[in-house]
């Protein structure tokens, strides 16, 4: 009976040090200046390689890390009928919570549709909800390689008519820090709550 209770002593002892171990790593985590995200965070951290689109007036926009500015990722296509406008409008919100801070953030609208959606449209819609989003068309290839680098796809479902098909795609908005690295995710229509709060730790 003895040896049961220095047994079990022991092995209390031992959770005692654990706990108080991990409690140190959180600790050090948070002293360390690493946020805690309230969307689902991506562990460890993906790369996300450089991109580049054209726009309708011939100048570039490159996704790249740009220090001190994060980046909102969403893929979608303007014929949308549900899941794009009911997101950017979401978007439209959280950057309005945001106030002043929310000029730093990248607003990118990505469209899965480049045969429809010219680079002039990609912008137009985007800018219907607010005028500092960025939307982008690319052609085929660069739109298969930057869903990739986010390990998403999308594909045509046929419509009432040839031309009026749809696109079934990712429906998550997708936040990228300045050092180009995916952070997190959030789900469609979940709220802009956890937007706002992760946008606002990576601000700070």
């Amino acid at each position: 009976m003895r040896k049961i209770a220095r047994a079990l002593r022991s092995n209390r002892l031992g959770l005692n040090r654990l706990k108080v171990l991990s409690l140190s790593l959180v600790v050090f985590a948070a002293a360390c200046g690493e946020p805690t995200f309230k969307g689902v965070a991506i562990e460890p951290p993906r790369e996300i390689p450089t991109f580049t689109f054209v726009q309708s007036n011939g100048d570039t926009v490159r996704f790249a890390p740009e220090a001190g500015r994060p980046a909102l990722v969403f893929f979608g296509y303007t014929h949308c009928p549900d899941v794009c406008p009911v997101t950017l409008a979401d978007w439209s919100r959280a950057k309005a919570a945001l106030g002043e801070k929310a000029s730093r953030v990248r607003w990118i609208f990505v469209t899965v549709d480049p045969a429809r959606d010219t680079p002039a449209l990609a912008e137009a819609y985007a800018r219907q909800f607010d005028a500092s989003f960025i939307g982008v068309s690319g052609d085929s290839a660069t739109t298969a390689a930057i869903q990739d680098a986010f390990t998403i796809a999308s594909y045509e479902t046929p419509g009432a008519t040839e031309a009026d098909y749809l696109v079934t795609h990712a429906s998550q908005s997708f936040l990228v820090d300045d050092a180009g690295r995916l952070r997190a995710m959030y789900s469609f229509n979940s709220g802009v709550e956890a937007i706002v709060a992760d946008l606002a730790q990576l601000l700070r």
